[in-house]
């Protein structure tokens, strides 16, 4: 007999697990704001479950409730408000860069290294071919489980990460091949050692070699773009965002915590920070929204390889006639023509 167990984590997640005869099934992590889609998806295992009988009624009946959940979902994502956004945005199955990287691009050979003090699994990178075409591939990886995700640093770069990034531009420069960048970070790792290796700078140096290339520079935020450090692999020709991500200059914790000295307050500063796509595509810093799949990236990661390859694609193609000096001429004035100067 199969049956259902959950049990809080933190963020406002819960882990469902199907277990049938002393065996787990199915793994699913749940939103707080997904209760009714949790309680409609476990009635549908368990209706699977049972010993086969009268198929026709129970093929039938599962339809139905998928019918239910499929609306139930639509409805549920179409009025997200921005804190719901961030939970999304950071849920542990979303696909990551590696994901994006495995599925969307041939012959991968990956980089490591800043050449100067350590390679930083924070970020990875190399060179790939996507749909034919050679490309540099640079990205953020938070990592899949607990193991992967202390070896990247929960995808926080210390300054040998956006150093190795540098370092990768430049390469694609040399060679003349695009780059395409996966953003994916709730912000630079702000320990004592990053500091003391020159945090600061080499975020700054990091973006100063986006602003600086002569090849195409596609960049999507698929998941949090927080702070500078994602700045430092965003400062794109385009700049592409994922539905359900959110792109800040500091993450709703950190502005509650400077404003109101409370992290009780993060909600309030989600909302006041205009931090998802829709809100940035409005604002025109960024250039376009990929739409994710029913309930998020997170439920069905093959749909949203094909929404990215897609936007990827094209985004490319406008730039396969441009010369490198109007390149890089565009995407300067991209930047500088943001916001609104009062005298």
């Amino acid at each position: 007999m199969a049956f259902l167990v959950a049990f809080l984590v933190g963020g406002g997640y819960k882990v469902f697990f199907a277990i049938n005869n002393n065996e787990v099934i199915t793994m699913q992590t749940y939103l707080d704001f997904e209760k009714s889609i949790a309680e409609l998806e476990s009635r549908i295992r368990d209706i699977k479950a049972l010993p086969s009988g009268d198929e026709i009624n129970i093929a039938e009946e599962v339809g139905q409730l998928e019918a239910k959940r499929d609306t139930l979902l639509r409805a549920t994502y179409a009025k997200l408000s921005s804190w719901e956004k961030i939970k999304v945005a950071r849920h542990p199955d979303r696909p990551h860069s590696s994901d994006y990287i495995k599925n969307l691009f041939d012959d991968f050979m990956p980089l490591a290294g800043d050449r100067g003090f350590a390679d930083d699994h924070a970020i990875i990178g190399g060179i790939g071919r996507f749909k034919g075409q050679s490309v540099m591939v640079v990205g953020h990886e938070k990592g899949n489980d607990t193991q992967s995700r202390i070896k990247h640093n929960f995808g926080m770069a210390r300054p040998e990460g956006f150093r190795k990034a540098i370092r990768l531009f430049h390469l694609a420069d040399q060679f003349k091949i695009p780059v395409i960048s996966f953003v994916d970070t709730a912000g630079a790792y702000p320990g004592v050692g990053a500091e003391e290796r020159g945090q600061a700078e080499a975020i700054a140096r990091s973006t100063e070699a986006c602003l600086g290339l002569k090849v195409p520079f596609i960049s999507v935020v698929v998941g949090e773009g927080g702070s500078g450090g994602a700045v430092a692999l965003a400062a794109g020709n385009k700049v592409l965002m994922l539905e359900h991500a959110v792109y800040s200059v500091i993450s709703p914790e950190g502005c509650a915590s400077i404003l109101w000295r409370t992290n009780d307050k993060a909600e309030e500063a989600a909302n006041a920070l205009k931090i998802t796509a829709q809100d940035l595509l409005k604002l025109e810093v960024i250039d376009e929204v990929i739409p994710e799949p029913i309930g998020g990236a997170h439920r069905n990661h093959a749909k949203t390889m094909e929404a990215v390859s897609k936007a990827l694609d094209n985004a490319l193609m406008e730039f396969s006639a441009i010369s490198a000096d109007k390149i890089k001429e565009l995407r300067n004035e991209k930047f500088l023509n943001m916001g609104t100067v009062s005298l």
